[in-house]
């Protein structure tokens, strides 16, 4: 059992779908795992765009948290786009919400959106119950979701800190960005280049230094940032970063030309910046490892011309496995990895009971083989539109089972048992369902 950042044997006690104590191995518990099992917390994943309502074409509450499940993810956040409205208001967070109702398979809390229109106005997304907002500092990718300028970044960032809200940021700045068309993967790679991102990050650190308000950059590819983050930090300026499975496990060089399945923003980048992103993971620059799930149907990903084909990888079924058959790669254990797929960001969300398996916490669990091997073929995935930049590969570890509450809610090999999740409201929300549903 992973039970505060060790490995040890001991046995679960569950009442009440909470656990309700961790006690000395017994042999005769109702349920004892195999020898190549051990028993994790349910993983947080504070990256995931479910798309409903209005592109459920592209995912959905009830594909997306089955896919969840399947990969041992008992909480996720959901993003605030490419929803339709996006949830840059109370009433499209409602919306949300109200679409949600019967289908969740796993717990879902929510991000709310800061774009131009609603700053002065982010404080009433707080008190509806989102953990933080996200913005964009370059185009989104779709028309809805504008993105920030420097000021209107300061002026997010000044309205969050006097609630110690959370700004979450898409890193990347316009103009050093250009249009990459053709199939050529490193010439897409190329369109994107680490400075984009550095320079952005850079312009959120010095908004967050003078305003003292909480940041997160998500999907760092760059891995020439970190140094600036490490800075920033040893300065005092509030501010954590994520990565994500593509970037840890895939290399530029080594990809196929043509394949959409593979284009995502920031790009994937070469072996030597992926050396340098673990680098960051060991040492604790970057604690959260997160899917940024962003699918999109199969004529929108299945487009040769890179310049053309949706940007976003589906990963939020088999980010344990990738992670971990690279990790196995590298000689690293398990135990190295895994705070920054539960702690890490059930921490960033201030949702601290998560992730962990301890006395009151849910009783959120799974039980994972990692000498398993498989390759993954995608009639295997849960999600609506079933494609992974994984396909065809061999990994290693599989989640046997997963609870929700105390209850197995999947098993491998026989799917989706029973759909118990919950909506998470932020703390500083009053908001009920009932309220969202009127």
């Amino acid at each position: 059992m992973f039970v505060g950042g060790a490995f040890a044997a001991a046995t679960v006690r569950i009442a009440d779908g909470l656990v309700a104590g961790v006690e000395p191995y017994d042999p005769d518990a109702e349920v004892v795992l195999a020898d190549a099992e051990v028993l994790l917390p349910g993983l947080v994943d504070s990256h995931v765009h479910l798309n409903e309502p209005g592109r459920t074409a592209w995912e959905g509450f009830a594909t997306g948290t089955a896919a969840a499940a399947a990969g041992g993810v008992t909480t996720l956040v959901e993003m605030p786009l490419n929803s339709v409205p996006v949830t840059t208001t109370p009433a499209a967070l409602a919306a949300k919400r109200r679409a949600a109702v019967g289908k969740l398979a796993v717990d879902v809390a929510f991000w709310g959106g800061a774009v131009p229109e609603n700053l002065g106005a982010l404080g009433a997304l707080l008190d509806a119950g989102v953990v933080g907002v996200k913005c964009f500092l370059a185009p989104s990718g779709i028309d809805e979701f504008g993105h920030l300028d420097a000021a209107q970044l300061e002026t997010a960032l000044a309205e969050l800190a006097a609630r110690d809200g959370l700004l979450i940021a898409h890193a990347e700045l316009e103009e050093h960005l250009s249009d990459a068309a053709g199939p050529v993967f490193t010439d897409f790679v190329a369109s994107r280049p680490p400075r984009a991102e550095v320079e952005a990050i850079r312009l959120v650190i010095e908004a967050a230094r003078r305003t003292g308000a909480r940041v997160h950059i998500v999907h760092v590819s760059a891995a020439e940032a970190l140094d600036l983050v490490r800075a920033a930090r040893a300065d005092g300026v509030r501010i954590t970063v994520e990565t994500c499975p593509h970037y840890l496990t895939l290399r530029a060089e080594e990809l196929p030309d043509g394949q959409g399945r593979f284009k995502c923003c920031p790009p994937i980048r070469d072996g030597a910046n992926q050396d340098a992103l673990w680098a960051g993971v060991l040492d604790g620059t970057i604690a959260v490892i997160v899917s940024d799930h962003s699918p999109a149907t199969f004529d929108l990903k299945g487009v040769a011309d890179l310049g053309l084909a949706w940007g976003g990888i589906a990963g939020v079924q088999t980010g344990l496995s990738a992670v971990w058959t690279e990790a196995r790669r590298r000689g690293l254990p398990l135990e190295a990895i895994l705070p920054a797929f539960t702690t890490g960001p059930a921490d960033l969300v201030r949702l601290g009971d998560r992730g962990r398996i301890a006395p009151g916490a849910p009783a959120h669990l799974v039980v994972f083989d990692p000498e398993a091997e498989y390759v993954l073929d995608a009639a295997s995935l849960a999600y609506r539109n079933p494609m992974s930049p994984w396909e065809g590969a061999r990994l290693r570890g599989i989640v046997r089972e997963t609870y929700l509450h105390g209850e197995l809610i999947h098993a491998h090999g026989t799917g989706l048992r029973a759909r118990r999740g919950h909506e998470v409201l932020a703390p500083t929300t009053t908001a009920t369902l009932t309220e969202a549903s009127a």
